[in-house]
């Protein structure tokens, strides 16, 4: 966008922010390079002007202390500190709910939306924007999963829970004068896990979300 200049971007999310590869086991690592993960491609596609910042950490969940794969991977706990650390921030993008759908939480859709709305509210009662304001917040419903390959067990039940998080999501972005997308009509998953984005998946999000980002400023 011309005349844009100095704006931060923070992209809070998991492992499809992360850029991780569809996995075969659990002791896959594959990534993406740099420039096929979808934040990456939403910069390139923004231009010049633009800080954008990857915080995708496999595994975050929105409010849950994870007794499997521990309590770090609450998005709200750590929250705080990545605020701080990377403010002033424009624009913080929420792409969380995936690992919610786990069985481990035994929580439905509505449950995992009002988790997600503690963290959309924590970001609003920040000083982490601009002059000590708050960013602004765009919800990114994730794609919806399938219970297929390995993580089938993992995830089960959560292919249909999935399905209905996308309009919980957009009436919660409405009560807190938040941006919304839902991603479900861009991409699909990996066929291979049923969780992860494949690269064309990556590239589709990062050009929805890029758009999002270019009607919030307009």
């Amino acid at each position: 966008m011309a005349g844009v200049t100095g704006r931060t971007i923070l992209c809070f999310g998991d492992s499809n922010t992360h850029g991780t590869m569809a996995m075969r086991d659990l002791t896959d690592r594959r990534r993406f390079p740099k420039d096929q993960r979808w934040p990456q491609v939403m910069a390139a596609a923004l231009g010049d002007g633009w800080e954008v910042i990857a915080e995708g950490h496999p595994g975050r969940n929105a409010v849950f202390d994870d007794p499997v794969e521990g309590e770090h991977k609450n998005g709200l706990r750590v929250l705080p500190a990545l605020l701080e650390t990377h403010r002033p921030i424009d624009l913080v993008i929420v792409m969380l709910g995936t690992n919610d759908l786990k069985a481990r939480f035994s929580v439905p859709a509505s449950d995992i939306a009002i988790g997600l709305e503690r963290v959309v509210t924590a970001i609003g009662a920040s000083d982490a924007g601009p002059d000590g304001a708050a960013p602004r917040v765009l919800v990114a419903a994730p794609v919806p999963i399938e219970e297929t390959g390995f993580l089938a067990p993992m995830f089960e039940g959560g292919a249909a829970k999935s399905r209905a998080l996308a309009p919980l999501l957009q009436d919660m972005a409405t009560r807190q004068a938040a941006g919304f997308v839902d991603l479900a009509a861009v991409a699909e998953v990996d066929a291979v896990d049923g969780i992860h984005l494949g690269a064309a998946a990556q590239a589709a999000v990062g050009a929805a979300l890029a758009g999002a980002v270019r009607a919030a400023f307009a």
